[in-house]
């Protein structure tokens, strides 16, 4: 059971980055592979509000810690909003007519940028940020526990899911989302701001990412130039297997991988083991493509001419 609250709870933090993947591609069928490395300057960013602006130590007061973190979550999630739209002004928007090739090497090349920006501005060694919110037991009954600091990140989490839908789903600028992702064109003839739209969209899949920098942050407590690489290769995989473009599908697809890593990593018996951990999550993502490509909620479409 411990085991499964864990993977819930990763799960829940690669949700947030799988979300801006699947935001991307639903509206330019673009895969933004510079997204994680937004993801890992927005939690670099976090951890410099707590560290340099508030100088929050182990035994800072409660109400320090609190305005500190409110404080990096407002940062990272603007800074990476911005940083996420200058990209796509910068890098994507030329191409949006070009062969789908250019845009998908512009995006390698733009993770690369941002990994180095990362590099110049923190070093080349982990980040740590004291454990901001204790590890102590919420609960704990029958062997089964649950801490403080697992707890806030999903507190944080599932609420800005439910927003996300809810503004997706429900609103004006949601419903331009909507449009521009079926026809561009058509939706341009409409009345719709394409290009503003797409750059709000950017913009809210960056915000996911800075605020999933900090949730890791409060998570793991350390963090590096070169974390997003990773992670954001977990967050695709979740959002391919969900069914990338699919909001449901994106969270579905990263709890399933982070009850996966999980289990493989916190169950001793015929489990691989950590070591494994990877070849099993990317075994998963060439199974998907070859025999289900649209994922687990996603719909077969039509390749385009």
């Amino acid at each position: 059971m411990n085991v499964l609250l864990i993977g819930l709870t990763n799960g829940v933090v690669y949700g947030l980055v799988a979300l801006g993947y699947t935001l991307v591609y639903g509206i330019l069928q673009l895969i933004n592979f510079a997204h994680g490395d937004v993801f890992a300057l927005g939690g670099l960013v976090a951890s410099t509000i707590v560290l340099g602006v508030f100088g929050i130590e182990a035994d800072s007061s409660p109400g320090l810690i609190f305005a500190g973190i409110a404080a990096a979550l407002l940062v990272a999630v603007a800074f990476s909003s911005l940083l996420n739209t200058s990209v796509e002004l910068i890098a994507y928007r030329r191409l949006r007519h070009a062969p789908r090739l250019a845009p998908l090497i512009t995006a390698i090349g733009m993770s690369f940028i941002l990994q180095n920006v990362g590099l110049l501005g923190w070093g080349v060694s982990y980040t740590t940020v004291p454990r901001l919110i204790p590890n102590s037991d919420v609960f704990s009954a029958g062997g089964v526990s649950y801490q403080w600091n697992k707890l806030t990140v999903v507190a944080i989490t599932i609420p800005v899911l439910l927003l996300l839908t809810w503004l997706v789903a429900s609103t004006r600028q949601g419903k331009a989302m909507r449009a521009t992702s079926q026809d561009m064109e058509a939706a341009a003839m409409m009345g719709i701001n394409v290009n503003r739209t797409i750059s709000f969209t950017f913009a809210l899949a960056g915000g996911l990412a800075g605020a999933a920098g900090l949730l890791y942050l409060l998570q793991f407590t350390t963090i590096r130039y070169d974390q997003g690489f990773q992670l954001g290769l977990i967050a695709f995989t979740a959002a391919v297997l969900g069914g990338i473009g699919n909001l449901n599908g994106a969270v579905l697809g990263a709890i399933v991988i982070g009850l996966i890593e999980a289990f493989n990593e916190g169950l001793s018996w015929h489990a691989p083991g950590g070591d494994w951990t990877r070849s099993i999550v990317f075994g998963i993502l060439i199974a998907i493509l070859v025999f289900r490509p649209e994922g687990l909620l996603g719909e077969r479409t039509p390749e385009g001419g």
